[in-house]
């Protein structure tokens, strides 16, 4: 049996311009270029101002109206209140940029270059070999990766092989073409199955009767797992030597390449694009100036065209193709003046931001030292400007500051803290250059463990846990004692 009863229920929902606000505050300079790019393409009554519009530049046309009048045909909107507003020509600019900025160029740069698998079909189509196992090799070169490994197993190239390409063989005749033919091409190391067969692979093309040759490729070939741990005395006694001869040895291991293919494309075509800062930051006379990027202060109005139209318009009274075209560009300037104001917005809310961050960190940008950094989260910058903490975010999110101290990025700036022995909060990344200067200056023969580090940082007034260090380590990029003992 059906019921009908009603039910109240409170709901929340975003209006279109606010998710629209939200998807600008988040876009970098090169993104929200893109997105500008877009806007302009989707919305005919938009255009960008390169230069600065004459005053007087509505002059005509305002006067046109007056002397016509302002009657028109009836609507469900007055066509003047779009020609006569308070900011007629629709735009938007902003005088807080940096007059230095640069004239970036967002074109991206294509170059052309060789990948790694042409490379080796040329290579190989060179090579006397008969037509299925020349098969055979394209196939294998085509599994390779960028750096020049074979990581599949040889097991499933056999099968893929029978599958894909009707070509019936067996590991053992993989085997023999990629060990006879595949890893005997250039770059020497290609094709290799591991890091250790790679070196060895390079190592071997090495004059064989160099003494510190010929002990790096026995060292390579049967204490690879003593030099990775870089148990140094194990092979010295193994080999009976003198660390000289070592030192030698490993210093020909240094000049073989880890990645063969590195040198090489990864693709026909590769587009390299360079960071674009979306603020500068500039100190004069010990005042810390923040400026928005001019590229996220574009101006923009109404297209002439659409003034046309609209004047047009006005003119014929009875014409219903004018009146259908005025309902269509009612559309489009409602969409124009909503986008212009969300780039307004965008544009307030980015420079309060950074203007809080500056504030916050005011000692750290006049001297660029990183200790001078304070402990800043992004609650600290919400309190200062009033937005919500998921505003916050968006906007130093891929974000990047042109400062006196090179390129930074927004998101670095951002730490926790921790209380020193006089009670004071310090941030967690002025604790952490501490720690590099301390493993920078160690005795790299006798490296400092985990728990010696406690013990310095704790006599430079910073009480952390053994578990600490090794997260602030493994974060800087910075091994085991063990792995950074050197001879």
């Amino acid at each position: 049996m059906l019921k009908q009863h009603l039910q109240l229920k409170l709901g929340q929902k975003l209006a279109p311009q606010q998710i629209q606000l939200m998807k600008l505050i988040q876009l970098h300079t090169l993104e929200f270029e893109e997105e500008l790019e877009r806007e302009l393409e989707e919305n005919p009554a938009l255009e960008i101002v390169k230069e600065d519009p004459k005053e007087d530049e509505f002059s005509s046309l305002e006067d046109a109206y007056q002397d016509e009048g302002t009657a028109s045909i009836e609507t469900d909107f007055d066509v003047n209140e779009y020609i006569y507003d308070d900011e007629p020509n629709y735009k938007t600019a902003s005088s807080n940029y940096s007059p230095d900025d640069e004239e970036f160029d967002n074109e991206s740069l294509l170059t052309e270059g060789q990948s790694l698998y042409d490379y080796l079909l040329e290579q190989i189509h060179l090579v006397n070999i008969s037509d299925e196992d020349e098969k055979i090799a394209e196939y294998v070169i085509g599994n390779l990766d960028t750096d020049g490994y074979l990581r599949r197993e040889i097991k499933a190239i056999v099968d893929d092989l029978a599958f894909s390409q009707g070509i019936y063989t067996t590991k053992e005749k993989v085997d023999d073409i990629l060990e006879n033919y595949i890893q005997k091409l250039d770059p020497p190391g290609v094709g290799a199955r591991g890091l250790q067969e790679c070196l060895l692979l390079q190592i071997e093309k090495k004059v064989s009767s160099d003494k510190a040759v010929s002990l790096a490729a026995n060292i390579l070939r049967h204490q690879f797992d003593a030099l990775t741990n870089k148990h140094y005395n194990k092979i010295i006694q193994k080999y009976d030597i003198e660390e000289e001869d070592l030192k030698d040895a490993l210093e020909e291991i240094s000049k073989l390449s880890p990645k063969v293919g590195g040198n090489f494309d990864t693709q026909t075509i590769t587009i390299n694009q360079e960071i674009i800062p979306d603020f500068v930051i500039q100190v004069k006379d010990g005042i810390v100036i923040p400026m928005l990027n001019s590229k996220n202060a574009p101006t923009l109005r109404v297209s002439e065209e659409y003034k046309d139209i609209l004047t047009t318009y006005s003119h014929d009274k009875n014409s219903s193709e004018h009146k259908q075209a005025a309902l269509f560009i009612k559309q489009k300037l409602d969409a124009a003046k909503w986008y212009i104001d969300a780039i307004n917005q965008r544009q307030n809310t980015l420079l309060q931001t950074i203007t809080a961050i500056v504030k916050f960190q005011k000692d750290y940008f006049i001297t660029g030292d990183e200790k001078s950094l304070r402990p800043m989260i992004l609650k600290d910058v919400a309190d200062i400007t009033g937005f919500d903490i998921s505003t916050i975010s968006r906007v130093v999110k891929s974000k990047y500051a042109d400062t006196s101290n090179g390129i930074l990025y927004l998101k670095d700036l951002f730490s926790d803290s921790l209380t020193n022995d006089d009670g004071e909060e310090v941030s967690t990344k002025e604790i952490k250059t501490h720690l590099q200067e301390v493993i920078g200056k160690e005795n790299k023969r006798k490296p400092l463990t985990d728990d010696a580090l406690v013990v310095i940082l704790k006599e430079q007034g910073y009480n952390i846990a053994r578990r600490t260090i090794a997260k602030y380590r493994e974060q800087l990029n910075i091994p085991v004692a063990r792995l950074r003992k050197e001879l």
